[in-house]
């Protein structure tokens, strides 16, 4: 995936393909905020296959083709920390007030057509932007089967007559690109947990986020976590597997929705150790998680305890560690199934995993 390869994500928000849409003419602006304080040379890039299975699959599954559609303008702007994004009434005031926005091309051309399956970027564009601050990106696109992300939980918004209101519906890109020598890519790949959701919109407090935030910048961080994703769409080592290469170090929490859609416990490890060894004979360095509490039912809780067991005696021979997050996440030692901070944990719940997990791997990274 040449098109990956000059750069590094600049932000641990996760927004991947996770669905489809499409619109006869729309503009909208999504929010990163930005790891890598410094002027670097920018380049966002795009994928048009999707990523993972959406809920049961009935209307969205992994490795979905996308198809044609058109990028009409692509623009991008530097934006304040102080915002309260939540608040109809401060996203406009930040919309119309912006104005110094740097115009993004693709192949010196202010337009891209899109093609089914295509992988493209947007040229290079030098960027200054401290850390912490938000790159904001605008595109006015139209086209049928577009994919997008759901269940983003950074700021994206788009603009109906003269206001702007929180909608999920923009194609996103797959990577804030920047040019930087950094001393590995951390690639954070799993499911809702790993995304972030449970943590409120724009809060960037998920697990990964503060395992990033410790690590620091010497390393740089890919979050793709797609809510709903399971083990069984990457052992498809298709789409999703293919970002996950673009990484030096892979940390993988797998399994939720696995066990909640009802594969068998004998699926869900095939799938697991389909997805480890086909990393390591990549040459990647896998750190594995056990499956963490989710309020399991008793069928359920005997294929996770089955699923969790196998992580922990099998695929440790495989992986390079195994992370158990059961003891940070569990409610107690006599029901460990059941979730501590909620299924998809809360600030608190991240911030005792994120330390647990960074403790544990921060010298052997």
């Amino acid at each position: 995936m040449k098109h990956f390869e000059p750069y590094v994500s600049n932000t641990i928000a996760g927004t991947s393909n996770q669905f489809i849409f499409s619109t006869k003419t729309d503009t909208s602006r999504v929010f990163y905020k930005i790891t890598k304080g410094g002027s670097y040379n920018y380049s966002l890039i795009f994928t048009n296959t999707i990523d993972s299975t959406y809920a049961d699959g009935s209307r969205c599954q992994k490795n979905v083709v996308c198809g044609s559609w058109e990028i009409l303008d692509a623009r991008v702007a530097r934006v304040r920390t102080d915002i309260d994004f939540t608040s109809e009434k401060a996203l406009n005031e930040l919309n119309n007030s912006l104005t110094d926005f740097y115009s993004l091309t693709f192949d010196g051309n202010k337009e891209k057509r899109v093609a089914p399956a295509e992988i493209f970027a947007s040229d290079e564009i030098e960027l200054e932007l401290n850390e912490g601050e938000y790159l904001c990106l605008e595109l006015t696109y139209k086209g049928e089967i577009i994919p997008y992300h759901e269940e983003a939980i950074i700021p994206i918004c788009k603009k109906s007559d003269t206001c702007w209101h929180l909608h999920k519906q923009m194609p996103l890109p797959a990577m804030v690109g920047i040019k930087r020598a950094v001393k590995a890519k951390i690639g954070f790949i799993g499911d809702s947990i790993t995304q972030g959701i449970g943590v409120p919109l724009n809060h960037y407090t998920h697990w990964n986020a503060i395992v990033a935030n410790n690590l620091g910048n010497e390393y740089a961080f890919w979050n793709l976590g797609i809510g709903f994703g399971r083990a069984n769409d990457i052992a498809s080592l298709g789409a999703w597997y293919n970002k996950a290469l673009q990484n030096d170090i892979l940390v993988l929490c797998y399994g939720v929705n696995d066990i909640m859609q009802g594969f068998s416990a004998s699926q869900v490890k095939n799938d697991l150790k389909t997805t480890v060894q086909a990393l390591k004979n990549a040459k990647k360095k896998v750190i594995l998680q056990t499956v963490p509490p989710f309020d399991y039912n008793e069928e359920q809780n005997a294929r996770w305890c089955e699923v969790n067991s196998y992580i922990k005696n099998e695929l440790s021979q495989i992986a390079d560690y195994v992370f158990d997050v059961v003891p940070y996440l569990g409610k107690s030692e006599k029901e460990p199934n059941l979730a501590k901070y909620g299924g998809h944990p809360n600030e608190q719940g991240c911030q005792a995993w994120g330390q647990a997990l960074y403790n544990a791997i921060k010298d052997i990274i």
